[in-house]
This record gives structure tokens, C-alpha cells and sequence, in this order.
């Protein structure tokens, strides 16, 4: 097993998530096979209970691990599917050992950061790594590594710790180190070293030593400011890689590639550099022929809230040619005008009461007006509330969560008594059944598809047939369980409990979301 590392310096958010997946793709572009893990230094166990305005999405996993948005990123830049072990917090490191000392494991000695904390990371790297394999059973060649945080931070500090021993053990050869930093741009536009130095010194200071520099900036790095940050960071100049900003964050591989990234870490991993496929980089760089406009009805109003929603999104776009102007509409702020300007209209998922009704009414402007419309989890749910009012004559029909009236959503039988939180939903890959003839079936192409879930309500089994006598017809299921609706006569209304999002990739589209953008497209071509 051969690892690459990817740490970052100055501060958060260059990008350390996008390196580390580009890298990836590079490799598998070479004919390797790669997984990723994703270290975040906090103390919670996963990223289930944090609030996604501050922390971004939580991305769902195949065995219902709940995690950092980047995870997120890795499978949709390599194409692979992860699991929970893939996603190592701090709070997982320290809950594991604590439990191996009561239960006597450690045969009585005094429990350290060093070598009890740094050991059990290095077992967990390892075994994600070497127990992993993709959907043709092959085991992985190559294991990036992205720690999460910045050098310096005291919470990152054992993870570094292992970082520098896993370089001592397995040696040149087996181990790369690329560390990604801030290059500035002063008022006359020339990109400034300073940072980068200070960065690689605090490396340095931690016993590590960078084998690749990857520079993010605005503007592409000169060979004089290579040689520059190569003289004081005591790397080759072809070690310093240039990753200004791109227009999409899927051509960040391929600008990595011309500067030489592929050449230098295989390299550096001894191996052969094999004759690239390009074939991904077609995919992504499709041109657009048409352009449709979508609103997000938003309860958080961050954009990271949705980031796999807005990857889905562009992923069926560029299938279909189209590119999707994305609009963030807060739910408690907008006005029918702002959707009737709109192509189409996507209800996503979240929690609790806020915006609530403002979605609801954005689902009977589409029904009632014949827009385009797709609900995800929640958004799902919403359309039966919306149905119930409104078609069905519940007034006061709402979901157990949202408090009193006629229950048309409830929570889930199995999550009665539920008090822990985390955790504790309905999460992971679960078996739909779709029904013959429907719209999604045929989009689909298949009456049985597996999608990831985390959701703690269902549709309410008392109303079910009430609802479908009406029109609604609930044409994917799991058993007794409510999975997506669809509405007939209508240019496309669906919705799904599932979150077909996650699955989605540049070069395997979501079946839900190509049937949006294409009824979009269509709808706006009939006016």
C-alpha cells in the first residue's frame, strides 16, 4: 500500500478537499486503484449533530456513516463508494482507546497520546486502506489521506504526530506528503511567499517534510516564484505545483496535470507512468448547448448546505447539454414572481419548522402552475402535505414534527423512545421498488434501484390510500414505506424520501435529477 497525504497551511478552506480528490482522479487516470480518507480533527463522533450552516453538508455514506462534505467530493471525483471507516474524527480515535483501556486491553500500562492515540489512527488509516475495495472486488493500490484543519492547530496535532511516523515506516517510495498553502496576490497582482514559507516551517517544526507544494492562487505561479518558494522549502522547483482557481472544480485535476502533479507523485511512488485515459476529462468538459434557470427553496441559505445537490444538478446538466443556473431563494423571503421566472423548482431536505410553510406554498405555485418541481426528504414529505391540504382537505394537515394537526407525515415507528441523536435515523443504501410505467422507472430504466436515506419520518400509512385516490400516485417503495411520488399530467413533479444526490456522479447521473433538468429544459422551449 502506498499512501499520499494532503495537509494545508495559513487557513481553512484553500481547497485541501479538491487537491486530495484530484489527486485521485489523476491516479485512476493512470490506471490505479485509490481510496481516500478524510481525518477531521474534531471531538464529535461524526458529522450527524452539526449544525450543516456552520459545518456544510453532512454527507450520507453505503453503511449510513454520517460525514464531512468531502467525502462527498472523493466519491464523486473517483467514482468509488466509502464507508464511516473512511471518515476518522478525533472524537472516534478518543471514544475507541478509552474503551480499549476499560476494558483492560492495554494490560494495565498509562494511556498516552503517544503511542496509544497516534497507534490506534495508524490502525484505522491502515485498515481503510487495505480492507477496502471497489465494486469489482479490487483492493486499493494507493490511499490519499487528508487531515483535516491546519498545521499548527493543537487538534491536529496527534494526527500529525502518526502522519510523521506513518513517513518513517514505510519510507520514500511508499509515502508522499503534499501540502497545500495560500499564495496571496498584492495590489500589482504578484503572488507573495510569505505565507507558504511560514507554513512549511510549522511542517517542519512537526518533524515533516513536504514532498510536493501545491500553491493556491488566483493567478497561475511564475517559474521565478517556483524557484523562489523551491529555494525555501528545500523541494525540487517541479515540486511546486500551480492550482489557481478554476471555473469548475472538476477541471482542477486536469490544470494539475499540465503542471507536471502526475509526473512528480508517480515519481515519487515509483510508478509507472502509464498511458493516461482521458476519457473523465471529456465528460466534464462537455459544452453546454442550452441553459435553464432552477430554485433552491433554501432553510440555511449556505450553499456548502446542498453541495451534492448542486453537483447532481451540473452532473445532469452536462449529460444533457444544459447548463443549470442555480438560484438560492430563502424560504421565508421570497415571492411568487421570483418563481415564476424560473425554469424549475427543487425543495431539498433539513430539519425542523423554519421555512417550512414558504416551501409548502413554492409546491403549490409549481403543482398549480405547472412548473417543474423535485422534493428531496423533506422536500418529499412537503408534497404530501401540500397534496393533503390542498387536493386531498386536510387544513390542518402537517408532519409530527412540526407539531399539532392531522399527521400526514409521522415519525417512524422503529424511532419511538429514540434519545440519543446521532446516529439514529433511518440512514444508508435501502432498496426501493419503483412501479412499472411510472416516470421514474423509466428514467431509471430498472423497477428496483438502491438510494441512500436519513430520515426519521415516513408518510403517515393511514392516508396513503386517501392520497392516491385523489392523484398521487406513490410509486416507489420500500415494504410499507413511502419512497417517492409522483404526479400524472403534470411536466415533471416528483419527489423522493431518498437522496438520490448522493449517489450521483460526473459519469453516472442521477436518474431523478437527469427527468428534472430535462423537463426544465422542455417546459422552457414550449413557452
Amino acid at each position: 500500500m502506498k499512501y499520499v497525504v494532503v495537509t494545508g497551511g495559513v487557513m481553512s478552506g484553500l481547497g485541501k478537499g479538491i487537491t486530495a480528490a484530484s489527486i485521485g482522479r489523476i491516479l485512476i487516470n493512470r490506471g490505479y486503484h485509490v481510496t481516500s480518507v478524510k481525518i477531521d480533527p474534531y471531538l464529535n463522533i461524526d458529522a450527524g449533530l452539526m449544525n450543516p450552516a456552520q459545518h456544510g453538508e453532512v454527507f450520507v455514506l453505503k453503511d449510513g456513516g454520517e460525514s464531512d462534505l468531502d467525502l462527498g467530493n472523493y466519491e464523486r471525483f473517483l467514482d468509488i463508494e466509502l464507508t464511516s471507516d473512511h471518515n476518522l474524527t478525533t472524537g472516534k480515535i478518543y471514544q475507541s482507546v478509552i474503551t480499549k483501556e476499560r476494558h483492560g486491553d492495554y494490560l494495565g500500562a498509562t494511556v498516552q497520546i503517544i503511542p496509544h492515540i497516534t497507534d490506534e489512527i495508524k490502525d484505522r488509516i491502515k485498515k481503510a486502506a487495505e480492507t477496502w475495495t471497489d465494486k469489482e472486488g479490487n483492493h486499493a493500490e494507493i490511499c490519499i489521506v487528508e487531515v483535516g484543519g491546519t498545521v499548527g492547530d493543537i487538534e491536529s496535532m496527534p494526527f500529525l504526530e502518526a502522519v510523521r511516523q506513518m513517513h518513517w515506516e514505510y519510507g520514500n517510495g511508499d509515502f508522499a506528503l503534499v501540502h497545500v498553502t495560500l499564495l496571496p496576490a498584492d495590489t500589482m497582482g504578484d503572488l507573495k511567499t510569505k505565507p507558504t514559507q511560514h507554513s512549511v516551517k510549522a511542517l517542519r517544526e512537526l518533524g515533516l517534510e513536504a514532498d510536493i507544494i501545491v500553491g493556491r492562487s488566483s493567478y497561475p505561479i511564475s517559474p521565478s516564484t517556483k524557484r523562489k518558494i523551491a529555494s525555501f522549502c528545500d523541494v525540487d522547483t517541479n515540486s511546486v505545483i500551480s492550482a489557481r482557481t478554476a471555473p469548475d472544480t472538476y477541471l482542477v485535476p486536469l490544470e494539475l496535470e499540465k503542471d507536471g502533479m502526475a509526473d512528480v507523485l508517480l515519481k515519487l511512488l515509483r510508478l509507472e507512468p502509464g498511458e493516461a485515459d482521458n476519457s473523465w476529462y471529456s465528460v466534464v468538459s462537455r459544452e453546454y448547448t442550452s441553459r435553464v434557470s432552477v430554485g433552491i427553496i433554501t432553510k440555511y441559505g449556505v450553499e456548502d448546505v446542498y453541495i451534492s445537490i448542486k453537483e447532481a444538478l451540473k452532473h445532469a446538466g452536462r449529460k444533457l447539454s444544459t447548463e443549470v443556473d442555480v438560484h438560492w431563494l430563502d424560504a421565508e423571503q421570497y415571492t411568487e414572481d421570483d418563481l415564476r421566472d424560473l425554469d424549475g423548482i427543487l425543495i431539498p431536505g433539513g430539519f425542523g419548522n423554519r421555512g417550512v410553510e414558504g416551501m409548502i406554498n413554492a409546491i403549490r405555485f409549481a403543482r398549480e402552475n405547472n412548473k417543474p418541481l423535485f422534493g428531496i426528504c423533506l422536500g418529499f414529505q412537503l408534497c404530501v402535505i401540500e397534496f393533503m391540504r390542498n387536493v386531498v382537505g386536510y387544513k390542518d394537515a402537517t408532519s409530527e414534527e412540526m407539531g399539532e394537526g392531522t399527521h400526514a407525515i409521522a415519525l417512524l415507528p422503529e424511532q419511538e423512545g429514540v434519545e440519543d441523536l446521532g446516529g439514529t435515523m433511518r440512514l444508508g443504501d435501502f432498496k426501493v421498488s419503483i412501479a412499472e410505467g411510472s416516470r421514474l422507472a423509466e428514467l431509471y430504466g430498472a423497477t428496483e434501484v438502491t438510494e441512500r436515506h436519513r430520515h426519521r419520518y415516513e408518510v403517515n400509512p393511514a392516508y396513503i390510500d386517501e392520497i392516491e385516490a385523489k392523484g398521487m400516485k406513490f410509486v416507489g417503495r420500500n415494504g410499507r414505506r413511502m419512497e417517492a411520488l409522483e404526479l400524472d399530467n403534470h411536466p415533471y413533479f416528483v419527489a423522493t424520501q431518498f437522496h438520490p444526490e448522493f449517489r450521483s456522479r460526473p459519469t453516472r447521473t442521477s436518474a431523478p435529477f437527469v427527468g428534472f433538468v430535462a423537463a426544465c429544459r422542455d417546459s422552457q422551449r414550449k413557452e
